[in-house]
């Protein structure tokens, strides 16, 4: 039997900061409260003058593998990730092959167990050719599907009307929720063309190729087809005034339908194009300005369920080229927590606001909770232990990513990571990886304490 006892910490839940100690057993969390006893405790960590939070469960990570490892892979990913407080990836489908049939999840979870710093949870890809692999997808463990209404990495095509429909049948029936990359193929098609007609080549222009008008109107045929087949939909990456004001409407019309932003829509503003250039093209655009602001608000009044990284790496002569050559996305799994933790500690978020966006409302989303995303008697023994009095600097050697390629390098951010816990395993220790490879997948089902380790 192994038992660690976190002490004298201050423990930031959704509800509240306690003055607690956690005592987690053999991988869970087995009490909480003030003053136990440490007697039978292996190791004690005092974590007097700090926060504790929960393991931050980021549901929206590209880590590359299987089949585009020269961009990264997950063992960086993974290292990345724990590093920066991140205790549980959801990882998306868009890999080489994707990840669309039952054959394909188990094969990449056996794959990715093997090299894995975190734990982690998959989710399969829905299109036309494949939606009568939903329910064998489940069967395998996935928690949830991405579907892609835009031009993405991989090149997957929509699903037609006709197999959104079905697709958002099965998740009404299955109560499987259905997460999309909201921007309509065909408009942003156009508008991509259309400001190719232009003759100019500013970062900037990004923005016009996919405008806001490309977001709300995949997220209108999304929630209305949600509407009438029940549905659960979860619109990712979410950058727009307009996309929150449909998603609105939706949720007033009674359809659920759930959002999530990142942290570059956050932070990120116009002028930064000048500063990074094609750095910072990711898919949707990162539009600043009035949506910057808007997302803000939206956060901190808790329209937005959940901020995820969108962790999407790629190579360096990938990403430093022209506007419509360069590659979308960065790497963002180990800035997370430190990022949104800054906004927290500088007053601009609650920090209790952190374990509900972070870590509960992900692991609700998607079948991993209360095992995930929670510190309470029977959950996963996943913490984060933060200094807010000390810093922490992004700089490239403090980065574990194949290719250091991140907006926020020469940031000084508030409030320093000093120990991370992964069932009750110490793997970071005074802000240092430990080395211990300890991920296991997690398959669907795990939120209710059944199959939650597949082997």
């Amino acid at each position: 039997m192994s038992s660690l006892l976190v002490r004298n910490g201050l423990v930031v839940l959704p509800s509240g900061v306690y003055r607690w100690d956690i005592k987690i057993v053999d991988g869970e969390v087995s009490e909480v409260g003030a003053n136990l006893s440490p007697s039978g405790a292996e190791e004690v960590i005092d974590a007097s003058g700090c926060y504790v939070l929960p393991g931050v469960v980021d549901e929206h990570v590209h880590m590359r593998e299987p089949g585009l490892e020269y961009k990264d892979d997950f063992e960086h990913g993974s290292r990345a990730a724990i590093k920066g407080g991140v205790t549980t990836v959801i990882e998306h489908p868009n890999t080489i092959p994707p990840v669309d049939s039952a054959e394909r999840l188990l094969s990449k979870a056996r794959l990715l167990e093997s090299k894995a710093y975190v734990d982690f949870a998959l989710l399969g890809v829905l299109h036309d050719s494949n939606v009568h692999e939903f329910e064998n997808m489940v069967a395998a463990g996935a928690v949830g599907f991405k579907v892609f209404m835009g031009p993405t990495t991989g090149n997957i095509p929509p699903p037609s009307d006709t197999s959104l429909y079905e697709i958002m049948e099965k998740s009404g029936r299955l109560r499987v929720r259905v997460a999309f990359h909201a921007e309509d193929y065909r408009l942003v098609e156009y508008f991509t063309e259309r400001a190719k007609r232009s003759g100019r080549d500013d970062p900037e222009l990004h923005i016009e190729a996919r405008p806001p008008i490309a977001e709300v109107y995949s997220i209108v045929k999304i929630a209305t087809i949600a509407k009438y087949t029940g549905g659960h939909a979860h619109i990712v990456h979410v950058t727009s005034r307009d996309a929150l004001e449909a998603i609105k409407l939706a949720r007033e019309q009674g359809v659920d339908i759930t959002a999530e932003t990142c942290p570059h829509y956050l932070l990120l503003d116009l002028e930064d194009y000048k500063r990074h250039g094609s750095l910072i093209k990711v898919n949707p655009p990162i539009r600043g300005g009035v949506h910057r602001e808007i997302l803000i608000k939206a956060v901190v009044s808790g329209f937005i369920d959940a901020i995820g990284s969108d962790h999407a790496p790629h190579t360096p002569a990938e990403k430093y080229k022209s506007i419509w050559e360069a590659a979308a996305g960065f790497p963002g799994v180990q800035t997370l927590l430190p990022l949104i933790l800054d906004l927290a500690l500088r007053g601009v978020v609650s920090l209790t606001h952190i374990p509900r966006l972070l870590a509960e409302n992900p692991a609700k989303l998607f079948g991993l909770w209360p095992y995930k995303g929670s510190l309470m008697p029977g959950s996963s023994g996943d913490l984060v232990v933060v200094d807010p009095e000390g810093y922490t600097e992004i700089t490239t050697s403090w980065l574990e990513y194949k290719y250091k390629l991140s907006p926020y390098i020469g940031l000084k951010l508030r409030g320093r990571i000093k120990h991370v816990v992964l069932r009750g395993h110490v793997a970071v220790r005074e802000g240092e990886l430990t080395g211990k490879r300890v991920g296991v997948f997690l398959g669907r089902g795990s939120g209710e304490g059944f199959s939650r380790l597949r082997k």
